[in-house]
């Protein structure tokens, strides 16, 4: 019996169908039952995210830690996971992964809410294991950046030396790095747009704000745009071997039906 043929679909070369989105809304607002289904929607898109809810739930966590400590004690503990010069230079592995799991100030309801919805989404799209790629290559090589970039100016004392133990910490790098990935998910112009306003928004950053976080966070957009670039050439590459393969495998002949020389 004939095996079907398995071809290779990445979700990079998957972008959205906008008129198939305006027909389902037009679709569900027709429907009788828009608040159930609505509920629904929601429980599976949240369901589908499983790394964006843990990271969400993981932030609520941190900030009730903080929210039960001394004031002190919070900004002790913020600067001994802060992605400084200081800490990165004695324990690099270690504040990389811890620093993108706390916020300083009150709730986080922007960043929670961004994780619940955008960065679902784009697990949604790419799947758990890709996106905590995205978002890991965003923090982590923006934040090797800025570190470098931390480096050079105070060994040529262009900034002052107690930049060396700034606090830095969030989620803002990796966020930034999925939001600049997701514009492959967008056809045509619309990617173009969505590139050229998120490079734009984050260049205005830094020519107003002239801070490390600032020019931060523009590497990790650049980061998250060059990743996607190269993820999407890498995933048409396959697919067309993929075809290439289904198209060139022989069909395998059916052993149910007797050959027509046997004559037994």
């Amino acid at each position: 019996m004939p095996t079907p043929l398995i071809r290779y679909r990445s979700p990079w070369t998957r972008t959205i169908d906008f008129g198939e989105i305006l027909r389902g809304l037009r679709e569900w607002w027709r429907s009788p039952g828009r608040v159930r289904s609505c509920v629904r929607a929601a429980r599976d898109h949240l369901a589908a995210a499983p790394a964006s809810c843990a990271y969400a739930f993981t932030l609520f966590v941190t900030w009730w830690t903080l929210r039960g400590i001394s004031d002190v004690a919070g900004h002790r503990l913020i600067l001994s996971l802060s992605t400084n010069l200081h800490n990165m230079r004695r324990e690099p592995v270690q504040v990389l992964v811890a620093s993108a799991f706390w916020i300083e100030g009150g709730f986080p309801w922007g960043t929670i809410l961004g994780f619940l919805i955008v960065m679902a989404l784009a697990e949604r799209w790419l799947g758990t294991v890709r996106w905590i790629l995205v978002f890991a290559s965003g923090h982590v090589g923006a934040t090797l950046i800025v570190v470098t970039g931390i480096a050079y100016a105070v060994q040529r004392q262009l900034i002052p030396l107690k930049v060396v133990h700034a606090a830095d910490v969030g989620t803002s790098y990796g966020f930034s790095a999925v939001l600049a990935a997701l514009a492959f998910r967008l056809p045509g112009r619309a990617r173009v747009v969505w590139a050229l306003c998120l490079v734009g928004w984050y260049v205005l950053g830094v020519w107003r704000g002239r801070t490390f976080t600032d020019y931060g966070h523009l590497a990790a957009v650049l980061i998250g745009l060059a990743a996607g670039g190269v993820a999407l050439l890498i995933s048409r590459r396959l697919e067309r071997l993929s075809e290439r393969r289904a198209t060139a495998t022989p069909t395998a002949p059916d052993s149910s039906r007797p050959d027509p020389g046997d004559t037994h």
